[in-house]
C-alpha cells in the first residue's frame, strides 16, 4: 500500500507557526488597511479617527469613558472594512444582480449604519455629560 501525502493547502499561511505566522499575518493586515484606504468611506472614517481618537482623551472623564469613545470610532472602521470585504467577495462571484447578493450587501450596509449610530450615541452622551 502506498502512502499518500496530505494535500497541501492553497494558503501557505496555514503551515507557518510562531513569529513567522504573526509576521506574515501583520503583512496581510497592512495590505487590508491599504486596500481599505482605497475606499472613500473608510478613508473618511480614518481621517475622522485622526481627530476623534485624540479628542476622546480630552473629552473622556475616566479611562473607561475615554476607551469607550475611542473604541466606538475604531468599531466604525472595523465594520466598514468587513462590509467592504463582503461587497468585494460578492463582486468576485459575479456582476449580475441576485437577491442573495443584494441581501448580503444590504446587511453589510446596515451593520455600518448601526455602528455609526452607536458611535453617535456614545459621543453625544459623553459630550452631554461633560458640557450639558
Amino acid at each position: 500500500m502506498s502512502q499518500q501525502s496530505p494535500q497541501e493547502p492553497a494558503n501557505a499561511q496555514k503551515h507557518r507557526t510562531g513569529l513567522s505566522r504573526i509576521w506574515h499575518a501583520f503583512g496581510y493586515s497592512r495590505a487590508g488597511l491599504r486596500a481599505g484606504w482605497g475606499e472613500t468611506a473608510f478613508r473618511q472614517e480614518a481621517i475622522a479617527a485622526l481627530v476623534l481618537i485624540p479628542a476622546a482623551f480630552w473629552i473622556g472623564q475616566t479611562w473607561l469613558e475615554t476607551a469607550l469613545l475611542a473604541a466606538s470610532v475604531v468599531m466604525v472602521m472595523v465594520v466598514e472594512l468587513l462590509n467592504t470585504g463582503i461587497e468585494t467577495a460578492i463582486d468576485r462571484i459575479g456582476p449580475e444582480w441576485h437577491d442573495l447578493s443584494k441581501r448580503a450587501k444590504d446587511m453589510g450596509s446596515a451593520a455600518v449604519l448601526l455602528s455609526l449610530l452607536v458611535w453617535a450615541g456614545v459621543w453625544l452622551a459623553a459630550l452631554w455629560s461633560r458640557w450639558g
